[in-house]
């Protein structure tokens, strides 16, 4: 049996998932989580082949958490699966060691032949997504300009960016105007809309 971890942040969702992959003959949904602070503590219980993963959810994204999961269990074959098919999740994806990026449009089919396929030590990667992610080049943003980015989401102040990430104000506005620069934004706001956009926060 092909036992399948599902982390996915609507209820209904997760549910006709585990339902569906639960009418496979080779498949045991062995754990499901609804937040992706989750990802991790669930899979070192319930150890699973294959772990289903979205991206956005709350608690910890399904990037983030993939990292630690691909650190933690190297032997678990990582599949995200998300509703946002950006260019720059898909790179971000891989670079955390995961062997699968599906888009949720597809049928269920789809994902069971995907589980499959990454178990078997195939990438398996959503063709159109593949093309765009390869056009649109590399995420050109350090992680300490992506950090501040992600803090000024919420329209925080400089010197509430500075005191949440340990920096400095300069610091802080020198990430900023770097941020600003190599999105080509006029502003934070359409720096931060601009790295959403493209997958990169």
């Amino acid at each position: 049996m092909i036992k399948v971890l599902l982390a996915e942040d609507q209820g209904m969702m997760r549910g006709a998932l585990a339902l569906l992959l639960g009418l496979e003959e080779d498949f045991e949904v062995v754990g499901q989580v609804s937040t992706g602070d989750r990802i991790v503590p669930t899979a070192r219980e319930v150890r699973p082949d294959v772990a289903v993963l979205d991206i956005e959810m709350p608690g910890r994204s399904g990037l983030d958490a993939a990292a630690d999961l691909h650190a933690e269990l190297p032997d678990c074959k990582i599949l995200i699966v998300t509703t946002f098919g950006r260019p720059g999740y898909l790179r971000r994806a891989m670079e955390a060691g995961a062997s699968g990026f599906l888009v949720k449009d597809g049928p269920v089919e789809d994902l069971a032949r995907a589980i499959r396929r990454v178990l078997a030590g195939e990438r398996v990667v959503d063709p159109e997504l593949a093309t765009a992610a390869l056009s649109a080049g590399p995420n050109p943003l350090t992680a300490r300009e992506r950090d501040v980015l992600t803090a000024a989401v919420d329209g925080s102040t400089i010197a509430d960016i500075a005191g949440r990430l340990h920096l400095s104000e300069s610091t802080v506005r020198n990430y900023l105007s770097a941020a600003i620069g190599k999105t080509g934004a006029r502003n934070r706001i359409e720096a931060v809309r601009t790295a959403r956009h493209n997958g990169w926060l």
